[in-house]
């Protein structure tokens, strides 16, 4: 007698669903460049679109509360004398954001409170230093005034940011190892490290303070569209995505310790599109989407054999331009969210998709949300260069209560201003945008098991008549 033995996991039955029209946004003229990074970035606050621009370069920065259609004069970031190829929302700060340009430069932007009013051509620091376009922009995950950019000259520069300074910052390192375009470039999880896909097909992995290679493979993946990776797990594994010498769409898992040869190597399929990844640190999923695909694949990643399963895909007729997945905090618990992506299109919409565990009860489930990254900066730009690594400090996404707790300094400035603050007022009513969205869907969610009673009840009073 023969069984299938069926792998245990609270994630086997994850689903994708599109919100309604009404909750998503159009009305954008998203981008129709060539270049190859997402061209959307979404905070708790805020979403940030790169613009079809006519002269310069311009990106939209929109309210995540303001769905519907857009109009026609909606304030813009536009301080870029090209266009913008890149933007990403700080981390730690959800006012702050970067961007990077044809124009050679990475600027860093302060949104005001309430969103923009007018367009915003002032950045609180423009970073010069590359001799060709940059391609991306990405933040240091536990101190807010470093980040990274990778250009087309074939470096990658890490900046400090210091408004005391006459650009708002300066170079700390330049990296010059690679010898062509660079595809992509990932911190991990506590920034000690970087990693890089490049055109010269060669996986790197890099020591940002000192800039030496600390790793490479050659011919990670043998074909020649680009290839993408990330950092997932704190024992520094990766995954790439890439292609073969034949043209199929690939990823593979990596020991960034050693290698030498892929722990993993499978084929996803025979699309011709380069692909996008998200890692979801608390649960280890990893999704994978290609542009101009309509559908969005999720994995399950380990450090043990066979390192990665596939779970299952969201698919859509609608072909994606990029993505961008929302912080953790922002979830809605109480319908068992455990992401929530946002996908433009050319057509000029964003529409929001949200992968669910199903479970029948809408009280806060421990399993599927274990604690999750504090937005806190633990550590200054001079500490992490004399070595030292900052915590990564967790946060109960049940009420909010911290596990270790440290005052955040804004990212422009380096001055000791809170950007997480307390999430409620002295009366213990929730004010800020996250915690009154969660009470709200809480409240949904209690209406509709209420809802859902009293027509059991009506039902059952109906039957009881009728005897």
């Amino acid at each position: 007698m023969s069984f299938r033995v069926v792998r245990q996991s609270k994630f086997r039955h994850v689903f994708g669903k599109e919100h309604k029209k009404e909750n998503c946004y159009d009305g954008i003229k998203v981008s129709d460049h060539a270049w190859d990074s997402p061209m959307i970035s979404v905070n708790t606050k805020y979403l940030a679109v790169i613009e079809k621009a006519l002269g310069g370069g311009a990106f939209m920065v929109i309210p995540v509360t303001k769905t519907g259609r857009l109009e026609l004069n909606h304030p813009k970031v536009n301080g870029h004398k090209e266009t913008v190829l890149d933007i990403q929302w700080s981390p730690i700060h959800e006012n702050v954001i970067a961007s990077c340009s044809e124009d050679l430069s990475v600027k860093v932007w302060e949104i005001p409170a309430g969103g923009l009013t007018e367009d915003l051509k002032d950045p609180v620091a423009s970073l010069e230093g590359h001799q060709r376009r940059v391609g991306y922009v990405e933040w240091h995950p536990t101190c807010d005034s470093i980040l990274c950019s990778a250009g087309h000259d074939y470096v990658v520069m890490v900046w400090k940011l210091d408004k005391s300074m006459e650009n708002g910052g300066c170079a700390l390192q330049e990296i010059t190892c690679h010898t062509d375009v660079i595809n992509s470039v990932a911190w991990n999880m506590d920034g000690s490290l970087l990693a890089t896909t490049c055109k010269d097909k060669v996986l790197r992995v890099l020591d940002p303070r000192t800039g030496n290679v600390i790793a490479e493979k050659p011919k990670a993946h043998e074909g020649g569209k680009a290839a993408r990776v990330k950092f997932f797990t704190k024992s520094n594994m990766l995954f790439t995505v890439g292609f073969s010498r034949s043209s199929e769409r690939q990823y593979a898992i990596w020991d960034s310790k050693n290698i030498a040869k892929p722990l993993k190597l499978e084929m996803i399929d025979q699309a011709s599109s380069v692909m996008y990844l998200h890692f979801d640190e608390d649960t280890n999923m990893m999704f994978v989407g290609g542009k101009g695909d309509g559908n969005i694949r999720y994995f399950e990643v380990q450090e043990a054999s066979p390192y990665a399963y596939y779970v299952s895909e969201f698919k859509s007729q609608n072909p994606q331009r990029g993505l961008a997945f929302m912080p953790k905090k922002s979830m809605n618990v109480s319908e068992c969210e455990i992401a929530r992506c946002f996908k433009s299109d050319i057509k000029g919409s964003v529409t929001v998709i949200s992968f669910n565990v199903p479970r029948k009860s809408s009280q806060f489930q421990e399993d599927i949300f274990p604690p999750t990254r504090e937005p806190v900066s633990t550590v200054t730009a001079d500490e992490w260069m004399g070595g030292k690594n900052g915590e990564i400090r967790l946060i109960s996404m049940k009420d909010g209560s911290k596990k270790g707790s440290a005052a955040p300094s804004m990212a422009a400035s380096g001055s000791g201003s809170a950007a997480a603050g307390s999430s409620s007022g002295s009366s213990g009513a929730p004010t800020d945008v996250a915690s009154l969205t969660k009470a709200y869907h809480d409240h949904v969610a209690e209406i509709k098991e209420l809802k859902a009673k009293l027509g059991k009840m009506e039902i059952d009073l109906r039957k009881a008549q009728g005897k």
